[in-house]
């Protein structure tokens, strides 16, 4: 088996394994096997890990080319070309690669892809992060060069990539400009602190929102017959033995004192709410984006994804290529204007209404020809529409005025003339 289909395999693989080590830990130690084993089951670093990677998996990967005109064209005939914007290797499209490269990036700080072959038979594969230890070799003991080093362990084996033969994408925090810091690590007690919370609110749920309480009755503490008796109580408090909902039978000579801890009191909500803010604007997540609409300031859905674009993707997509400018392209490449550019326009897509007035001034502006803003909008490509066209009254900042000169209507680059 190659070494790249045993990654792939680890990969398909690795979810059903890690469930079954955790049900026999949790065997062997006697607790829940239920119980969530990671971060990833807090609510709001859920919802911003999901809310990043789709972001950034729905936004198309081109790869251009600066004329000598100094236009832009997309090098569709590129071997490079259907790889990024289509197919990085043979198991993941390539919504699913970069989603899944952006949330390696955010949950461990730092996503690793190994670049196997070249030209047309290159792929992309992401590797575990949990796995791979990275070295830096100022000793130069691996080269006479120093360089960083990324060991992969995986299947009780060891291999060696230099940083040339993976593509490494870090968070915004580094403390080396190597690696890169997860928030999960930086926000470590705030994102227990809201697990805690909702487990609480779960034991609520499962108690049947009854509190502890103290019962006073004339038994001994240390006697089977008070264990029995105080399970039977709690069984009618949580309505386990059919009875009314709200009465629970008490034995004469016993009484029932709640210890009532209530939420409102203790601002439940408003510290759970706050630790949810922490967290989201750790990842640059908006308040609005996680269902926050108490300060909502956004005049539309496009001035939302506006300022989630400028505040929060730009970073992250200038990274990635700038990554991939420096590792997938040559010299030779760079210097004849190839480069990869994400598409920021899919997350400004406006009503059809907006879209359509916005494509006809680029057009009477010469910006766009008939065709370009036929393509925006789907439509098939015309004759006679590839030419820029526009409003003739149009005229260059230095010839105000001359049209009203003799000389001016009478050149032969204008027509007619007042008489």
């Amino acid at each position: 088996m190659g070494f790249t289909k045993k990654i792939m395999n680890k990969l398909f693989v690795r979810n059903s394994v890690d469930m079954d080590n955790w049900i026999k830990l949790a065997d062997f130690l006697g607790i829940d096997k239920n119980t969530d084993k990671d971060v990833r089951s807090e609510a709001t670093y859920f919802a911003c890990l999901k809310l990043l990677s789709e972001a950034v998996g729905k936004l198309p990967l081109k790869l251009l080319r600066q004329t000598e005109k100094d236009g832009v064209v997309e090098a569709t005939s590129h071997s490079l070309y259907n790889i990024v914007r289509n197919r990085p290797n043979r198991y993941m499209t390539s919504t699913t690669f970069w989603s899944t490269t952006e949330y390696y990036r955010n949950h461990f700080g730092n996503s690793v892809s190994l670049i196997s072959g070249y030209g047309e038979k290159l792929t992309l594969i992401p590797l575990d992060f949990s796995e791979i230890d990275i070295w830096y070799d100022d000793a130069k003991i691996l080269s006479e060069i120093p360089d960083v080093y990324y060991i992969y362990n995986h299947g009780g084996k060891r291999y060696c990539f230099s940083s040339e033969e993976v593509l490494h994408f870090r968070t915004s925090i580094s403390e080396d400009g190597i690696t890169g810091l997860s928030v999960r690590n930086i926000l470590k007690s705030t994102i227990d602190g809201s697990q805690k919370a909702q487990n609480m609110q779960n034991s609520l749920y499962d108690s049947g929102f009854v509190a502890k309480a103290v019962i006073q009755y004339t038994g001994d503490l240390n006697s089977k017959s008070t264990e029995n008796f105080l399970a039977n109580i709690e069984k009618y408090a949580k309505g386990q033995i059919p009875t009314s909902k709200s009465l629970i039978p008490i034995p004469l000579g016993s009484q029932l004192t709640p210890l009532n801890t209530k939420l409102g009191d203790n601002e439940f909500l408003e510290l759970k709410k706050y630790s949810s803010l922490q967290i989201a604007s750790a990842f640059g997540i908006k308040p609005v984006q996680i269902n926050d609409y108490s300060k909502s300031s956004y005049a539309s859905s496009e001035s939302q994804n506006l300022a989630f674009l400028v505040d929060t993707l730009l970073f992250i997509l200038k990274q990635y290529e700038e990554e991939l400018n420096y590792k997938l392209l040559s010299q030779d490449e760079l210097k004849k204007g190839y480069f990869f550019k994400f598409n920021y326009g899919m997350l400004l897509r406006a009503d059809m209404k907006t879209q359509i007035e916005s494509l006809t001034k680029a057009v009477q502006n010469f910006l766009y020809t008939p065709n370009e803003a036929r393509a925006f909008l789907d439509k098939p490509a015309v004759d006679g529409g590839d030419v820029l066209i526009g409003n003739g009254s149009t005229i260059k900042l230095d010839q105000i005025g001359l049209q009203y000169s003799q000389n001016y209507n009478n050149s032969p680059n204008t027509e007619g003339g007042d008489e």
